[in-house]
Formats: structure tokens, sequence, C-alpha cells
């Protein structure tokens, strides 16, 4: 039998759980937390909730609120610098995934040294990091769980993937109550990108029994949970399940790891500044159809997940490209990269940095750099 290993946070999931960051803070020895978030936290009112919660558990803090929507590594320079210059000795993201992201970042360069390009290779951390807990207020990056930070390499407008268990937060916090937030474009978006960590996940040659329990898990409760979005329905029950998905699909990604569309993704996103979930909507079915015959089963069995009828794996390995197609026009989302206004004159310099990402290590099928530039041009 094969050997597999599974990472993890200590997870609290459950409504009004905000309200425990500083209990934890306290349990995890902290005394002065640095506390990363960005605009959107502060102005939904979450911020205010940690903040108090870590003055009741009498801590002390410093708030590090600049982080922009595709982090950069002169942004992480910053934080760091603010870390030290203030003494703290934990961190607290609260956000999405760039907020934590960006967190996990300034504790690998407050511990570690250097620059965050020189940690580009899996588990090339050699110290110990700085306690970490995380707040997620979205449903869609995963990362509150995750052995990733991506960060945008700004001088090359390339984003970084830096993996290592060392960047999995001590505590991971998801309360659902703070999904009431966000629009429901914004849930449709990061919704999508649950969605694709969970196939990506689901297929990836890392995946194992136990990432596949969460990656099919997650594909049924997104797929669902945004067809009641699109048509309007927001409710406890809904968050609840957007939450539960997001979470499945981190816990499965984080392990597995993912895979092309992640890839190409990182550095459409990153380039354009687009959101990751309107990428993978234009992405995912091309990248399925170049995948297919690596995992007839496995895509079989995610055409099921979606919600199909099928009568054999055949049918429903041949009919899961539609299916995932169908789903998107059904949320109204572009299918072209020229919907993006992205420039087919840069592809082969995009086609350059998707083939460093570490994600396409994991990719079902061999991908080299004409096969990028073809997908491409095909998604185009």
């Amino acid at each position: 039998m094969n050997v597999f290993k599974f990472v993890s946070p200590e997870i609290i999931f459950g409504p009004d759980t905000i309200w425990e960051c500083g209990i934890h803070a306290v349990r995890l020895g902290a005394k002065r937390v640095f506390v990363v978030t960005d605009k959107g936290v502060r102005a939904s009112g979450w911020l205010a909730c940690v903040l108090e919660s870590l003055a009741k558990n009498g801590l002390e803090y410093v708030v590090w609120g600049d982080v922009s929507p595709n982090p950069k590594d002169y942004e992480i320079n910053c934080g760091s610098i603010q870390y030290i210059e203030n003494s703290c000795d934990s961190l607290l993201a609260v956000g999405g995934g760039s907020p934590i992201d960006a967190a996990k970042a300034v504790a690998l360069l407050v511990s570690n040294g250097g620059k965050l390009s020189e940690y580009e290779e899996v588990d090339s951390i050699t110290r110990p990091l700085p306690p970490i807990i995380a707040v997620t207020t979205t449903a869609g990056s995963g990362s509150e769980v995750s052995q990733f930070s991506i960060i945008l390499n700004a001088p090359e407008k390339r984003k970084m993937t830096i993996v290592s268990k060392s960047l999995i937060p001590y505590v991971s916090i998801h309360d659902p109550n703070l999904l009431e937030t966000l629009s429901n474009q914004s849930m449709i978006y990061s919704g999508v990108h649950v969605l694709t960590h969970a196939i990506e996940s689901y297929v990836s040659k890392g995946a194992t029994p136990m990432t596949d329990l969460f990656a099919i898990n997650a594909i049924k409760l997104s797929a669902n949970s945004l067809r009641q979005v699109k048509g309007g329905s927001r409710s406890k029950e809904l968050n609840h399940c957007l939450a539960m998905a997001n979470l499945n699909a981190g816990l499965a990604f984080s392990n597995a790891i993912l895979g092309a569309a992640h890839a190409i993704t990182h550095q459409i996103s990153g380039w354009f500044d687009i959101p990751a979930g309107i990428v993978d909507a234009v992405l995912l079915p091309h990248v399925v159809k170049y995948n297919l015959s690596a995992n007839r089963v496995k895509y079989s069995n995610i055409t099921e997940a979606l919600g199909e009828n099928i009568t054999s794996i055949e049918d429903g390995s041949d009919r899961v490209i539609d299916a995932i197609a169908s789903l998107f026009r059904e949320l109204e989302l572009p299918d072209k990269l020229s919907d993006l206004h992205v420039n087919l004159n840069l592809y082969p310099i995009l086609a350059q940095n998707i083939i460093k990402d570490i994600c396409l290590v994991a990719n079902p099928k061999q991908m080299e750099l004409n096969d990028v530039i073809a997908l491409l041009r095909r998604a185009y």
C-alpha cells in the first residue's frame, strides 16, 4: 500500500468563532500581535471584532493594513520591517488569500531572512516561523489551511509560489457569518476558485485517498452553492456550505498540490491584476480537455459530483468539459481570455513564467512550453 502524509492546522469552524482570536493567540504565547489585513476587511467591520478579541485577552497589537489584492514582494519587505520595528512575536491574518499569503511571507522573512525569491523550491525554509493565526473572511483562497503563499515578484510581474509545511498557520478560523458582507458576484468568483482548487487537487499527481475525500466533497458543495448564489439565494445555511467547500478544497490542494489551471491563472491574474476566479472560469475547461486522457475515471466522477447523471465512466468523462462549461455559462462568466483583455502578444512571456510555476509539476499530464502557448491561444 502507498504511504502518504496529510498536514493541517488546528481548525476552528462555526458561527461567531471570530471572537476566539484572542484566546488562541494567548494559548500560542503571543504578547504583541502583528495583524495583517486589507482595506476591504477594515470596511466590513470584521477587523474591529478581531482587535476587540485581542484587547479583551490582554494582548497588544500592531495593524498592517496595506496589503493589495495581489500582494507584491516589496509590500512584504515593508511589512517585515514594521514587524521587527514593533517587536512583534506572532501574526494574525484577517481576510482572503491576499492578507493570509502576505502574513505567511512576512513570517518567513522575519525568521529566515533573505529574499522571497530564494524560497521558491519546495520546503526550502530552514528556520521556525513565528506563530500564525488565520481568519478567513472569504470562501475562496484556502490559504488559511494551506502550505502555500503566492506573492508577486513585482520587477518580473511573475507570481511566486512558495510551498512549505512551515507556512501552515497554527490555527485556522472559519466563521461562516463573515461571508455575509460579500456581494453575490464576489461569492461567485470565490466559489469558482474553490471549485477549481477541488477539481485540480482531485486529479493531481499528488492526490491520495484522503485528499480525494475532501476534493470530491468540495466539488459537490461548491457547484450546488454557486447555483444557489446565482439564483439570488443567501442564507446562513448557504454560507455554511460555501465555507465548508472552501475548507475541504483547501485541505485537498494543500496536500495534493494543484495543476496547470492554477499555474496559468497565477501568472495571468498577477500580470493583469484580475481576480483568480474569473481567469479560472476561462481556463479550466481547456485544461481539463488537455488532461482528460490522463484519468478518465476521476473526470467521470467529477461530472457526477457536478450534478450530472451519468451511465458509465466513458459517458461521464466525455461530458465533463460540457458540465463545467455549462455551469460557468449559468453563472454568466467569461469564456475567453480576450474577454479579460489579455494581450495575445504577451503569451510567450506569460508562458515562460507559467513553466516556472511549481503547480505545473503536479498536473496529471506533462506540459511543455509549446503546450502552454497552444492552450493560451485556444483560450483566447
